[in-house]
């Protein structure tokens, strides 16, 4: 018996007008590469609450009656007639906040771990490569690896000569030698491994990484330096300039919110932040 299979009906999206102005599903698709997200829908949901707030400062820079000349930045870039408008909307209603010494000072002193210098260390290796997915290869690799730490045990002096000799990684042609390294320019089991290390020390063990078998020596470590309130005073004014502008703006998209008749989309307190 024949039987008739039906695709399952979806239903199609609501238009979303604001204050009975429609967004374009074309510009919400034109939108979307804006919002990455992990599911398209989720994309293409943020696209469209961008634009109803985007929508939202427009209608109130006309209802104002603000008109503002595009500028351009130090790249080159220049704002759109419309970007012009919102950014003079900001000005006009947004805070103008300016932090002062004693803000910016108290600031640092609750914030002091986050103004050091990083620590330098001055590092050579010897990379023996090896791959998880191939066992026999890798066992091979272990192998020869932990010889060799065994041999720098009893010989640590030979660390560049056995570097040259057997390391994979292109310092092997200056014995190893990686230079100086900060946080963050390795991965994070070489970076680990080499932290616990005191300077002159070889590590007693092979350490693991996605490019393989690292032998690790820590020539010299500089410890990182707190910074110094003069030298980070402009920085933090910054942060708490924005920091002020950022909450502000979102208190003044939410009351245009509370305002307007938006339909097609809920427009939750996440999405009301500065569009420009």
């Amino acid at each position: 018996m024949a039987c008739a299979l039906h695709a399952p009906e979806f239903p199609q999206p609501k238009t979303i007008k604001v204050n009975g102005v429609a967004i374009a599903r074309a510009a919400i698709a034109r939108e979307v590469q804006h919002h990455p997200a992990p599911k398209p829908i989720m994309a293409w949901q943020a696209a469209a609450r961008a634009l109803v707030v985007r929508e939202l400062l427009l209608q109130e820079a006309r209802r104002l009656g603000i008109v503002a000349a595009p500028r351009s930045d130090a790249a080159g870039r220049r704002e759109t007639d419309e970007e012009a408008s919102i950014r003079a909307l900001y000005e006009r209603e947004g805070a103008r906040p300016e932090p002062d010494s004693a803000s910016c000072r108290r600031y640092y002193n609750n914030h002091r771990k986050a103004f050091r210098s990083a620590a330098v260390y001055e590092a050579s290796h010897i990379l023996i490569a090896a791959r998880r997915d191939r066992p026999e290869s890798f066992a091979q690799a272990r192998t020869l690896a932990q010889a060799i730490v065994t041999q720098l045990r009893q010989e640590p002096h030979r660390f560049e000569e056995l570097a040259k000799c057997h390391s994979a990684c292109p310092s092997a042609a200056q014995g190893g030698n990686l230079g100086q390294i900060s946080a963050g320019q390795t991965t994070s089991e070489f970076e680990a491994a080499l932290i616990a290390l005191a300077p002159g020390e070889i590590s007693q063990a092979p350490v693991e990484t996605r490019y393989g078998l690292h032998i690790i020596h820590l020539a010299r470590k500089v410890d990182g330096r707190e910074l110094p309130f003069d030298v980070v005073a402009e920085r933090i004014a910054d942060y708490l300039r924005d920091s002020v502008m950022r909450r502000a703006s979102a208190q003044y998209i939410a009351r245009l919110v509370a305002r307007a008749d938006i339909t097609g989309i809920a427009l939750e307190g996440a999405e009301a932040h500065r569009v420009n």
